[in-house]
């Protein structure tokens, strides 16, 4: 760790445990508790198991923004996971991020993240039985199943959005209701029970901060979404489609099918 790694935690960790007055290693969690209060007590010695699913093709963001928040939860272990341990390329090709375990390895977890993919990815992860059911295994287990923009096809092909509030991708909206009978929503987050869906790629990161507060409490939650200092300004204001019009809309999805040749 370098010196300026060093003196970047310090300043976190002073920032977070003199301005919150919290102590973030006294978070725990197990079953669904109310907003704003931490889930429940996951017992002496217990971590929360979060599992994210890796799968090629997936895209980066929908991983790596959930991981960034969810990481840093108190009394927290994250596994990465895939078919196979090892590299999994992302929807461009370009980047990879290593799965640290096999479907196989990994029988249960408290959390599950699917994260979502370009046509490549959901195509491909959407008729692999052994994905699949994995998914069915893991949420039967879970306090909370969650998914980041199309990998909300996913838990839909896995059988577990039918009648269901969801939300996704928006240019996958009618998919997910038409194929896989949810009832879609047009929300950046949205919850059912233990399911929480977000929409697109970055709304990732604020289903992870939802997801924070449920497990350790809204005050960790607020710090932690300091600590990444995740505080949007956006340049424009073409964040929905929305917003943004047939014309912007046309052009995003061409620049993302053109990234992923």
């Amino acid at each position: 760790m370098t010196r300026w790694d060093e003196g970047r935690r310090a300043v976190l960790r002073a920032a977070v445990a003199g301005g919150l007055g919290v102590g973030l290693g006294s978070a725990a969690l197990a079953a669904p508790g109310r907003a704003g209060e931490p889930a429940g007590d996951a017992g002496p010695g217990r971590r929360v198991r979060i599992a994210i699913l890796l799968y090629d093709g997936f895209t980066a963001l929908d991983a790596v923004g959930p991981y960034e928040v969810l990481c840093r939860v108190p009394n927290v272990s994250v596994v990465t996971v895939a078919k196979r341990p090892g590299p999994v390329r992302t929807d461009t090709r370009v980047l990879a991020l290593t799965a640290d375990r096999s479907l196989r390895q990994v029988p249960a977890a408290d959390v599950l993240v699917v994260p979502g993919a370009g046509d490549r990815g959901v195509l491909g992860a959407m008729g692999d039985a052994e994905t699949l059911a994995w998914i069915r295994r893991i949420h039967r287990g879970t306090s909370w199943t969650t998914s980041v923009c199309t990998g909300s096809l996913l838990l839909g092909a896995a059988g577990l959005l039918r009648g269901v509030r969801a939300t996704t991708y928006w240019a996958s909206r009618g998919y997910l209701e038409s194929q896989f009978g949810a009832v879609v929503v047009p929300e950046r987050v949205a919850e059912a029970g233990k399911i929480i869906t977000a929409a697109g790629v970055s709304a990732g990161i604020d289903m992870a901060l939802r997801l924070a507060a449920r497990l350790a409490g809204e005050r960790v939650a607020q710090a932690l979404q300091l600590a990444v200092e995740y505080d949007p300004q956006p340049p424009y204001d073409t964040g929905s489609p929305e917003r943004a019009g047939p014309e912007l809309q046309q052009l995003a999805l061409k620049l993302l099918a053109d990234a992923a040749r």
